[in-house]
C-alpha cells in the first residue's frame, strides 16, 4: 500500500516542524552561561585528549567545541585570533621566529602568517585531531598552514618548551583553559621557562581568561608574571562565545612597551586583512576598567 503523507495542517497543530529542539549550554561556575539553540550536529568525535564538537547555530554559524567549551566560530569577527598575534607582532621591531603553544584550531597561525617579516612559525599543538577537524570545518582559520613558512609539531607545550634549545622574537600561549592537561601551562615556572626560551626584545602573550568570571586565576598568574618579565600588561577583546564576552591577554616583554612601542605605521604600511584589529583598537584594547585595573593592584 502507497505511503499516504502527513497532512501540512496536522504538522502545524501538532509542532512537528520544532521538534528539533536540541541546545547547547556552557555554564561558568555553575551558575550562569551560554545557551544556543543547535540547528544541526555537525561532528561529534573523541581524541586521545578530549571531546571534539562541531555544532551550528543561526547566529554564530559552525562552532567548534572542545571538551564542553566553546573555542571558535565563524561569526566572531576573529577577535581572539587577530588580538592575540597582531599585538605582539607590531611592538616587536623584527619578529622573525614565532613560537604558538597550542592553537589547535590555527586562528593565530594564520594571523601570524600575514606577517611579511615573520621568517618561521611553529605551532606546537597537543592534540592533532583538532587541526584535523578545524581544516574539515574552519577552512579561513586553518589557511595559514599551507603556508611554507609554517612549521607544526604535535607535541605537548610544556614538555617542548623544557627540551627545545630554539629561541624565539615572540611566544603566543594560545592555551585552553587551565583544567586538565594545560593547567600546568598557567604556572609560573612554564612562564619561567618560557622567558627563557625568548630572545633578547621577546615577547610573550599569553590568553589569561576573563577578568569578571576568573578573578583569582587572573590576579595569580599576573602577580607571577611580574616576578619573571619587567614589562607585564593586560589587554582585552570582546569575544561573545567566551564566558562575560570580556577576554583578556597578559602582554609581557623584556622591555618592549606595548603601547610606546606600538609601530601605527607598519600597520598602515602593511593594510592587513583584518576584521577586528586596526591601530585604534591596539591601542585601546590597553584601557582597562577599573574592577580589571584593581585585579592588577
Amino acid at each position: 500500500m502507497k505511503e499516504k503523507p502527513v497532512p501540512e495542517q496536522f504538522i502545524k497543530e501538532e509542532g512537528m516542524e520544532d521538534l528539533w529542539n536540541v541546545w547547547y549550554s556552557e555554564l561558568h561556575k555553575s551558575t550562569s552561561g551560554l545557551t544556543l539553540k543547535v540547528n544541526r550536529v555537525i561532528e561529534s568525535t573523541q581524541s586521545e585528549f578530549q571531546r571534539i564538537d562541531v555544532l551550528e547555530n543561526d547566529d554564530f554559524g559552525k562552532l567548534l567545541v572542545l571538551y564542553g567549551s566553546l573555542m571558535v566560530c565563524d561569526n566572531d569577527n576573529n577577535a581572539y585570533n587577530e588580538m592575540i598575534a597582531h599585538v605582539p607582532l607590531f611592538c616587536h621591531p623584527d619578529p622573525k621566529r614565532v613560537l604558538i603553544i597550542g592553537g589547535g584550531d590555527c586562528g593565530a597561525l594564520t594571523e601570524v602568517m600575514k606577517h611579511p617579516e615573520v621568517e618561521q612559525c611553529l605551532m606546537c599543538e597537543l592534540d592533532s585531531k583538532v587541526v584535523e577537524t578545524a581544516k574539515r570545518h574552519f577552512p579561513k582559520l586553518t589557511r595559514g598552514l599551507d603556508d611554507p613558512r609554517a612549521r607544526l609539531l604535535f607535541q605537548d607545550g610544556k614538555k617542548y618548551i623544557e627540551d627545545t634549545d630554539e629561541t624565539f622574537d615572540v611566544i603566543l600561549l594560545d592555551l585552553s583553559d587551565p583544567v586538565g592537561p594545560a593547567a600546568d601551562l598557567f604556572q609560573k615556572a612554564f612562564h619561567q621557562q618560557v622567558h627563557g626560551r625568548l630572545r633578547e626584545n621577546g615577547i610573550m602573550v599569553a590568553q589569561s581568561e576573563s577578568p569578571y568570571f576568573n578573578k583569582e586565576t587572573v590576579q595569580a598568574m599576573y602577580s607571577n608574571l611580574r616576578d619573571i618579565f619587567p614589562v607585564v600588561c593586560m589587554y582585552t577583546c570582546f569575544m561573545p562565545i567566551y564566558p562575560s564576552g570580556l577576554w583578556s591577554f597578559a602582554f609581557c616583554s623584556k622591555g618592549i612597551d606595548p603601547v610606546k612601542g606600538f609601530d601605527s605605521a607598519r600597520v598602515e604600511r602593511l593594510s592587513l586583512e583584518t576584521q577586528y584589529y586596526n591601530a585604534e583598537t591596539h591601542t585601546a584594547s590597553f584601557a582597562l576598567p577599573h574592577f580589571v585595573k584593581s585585579l592588577m593592584s
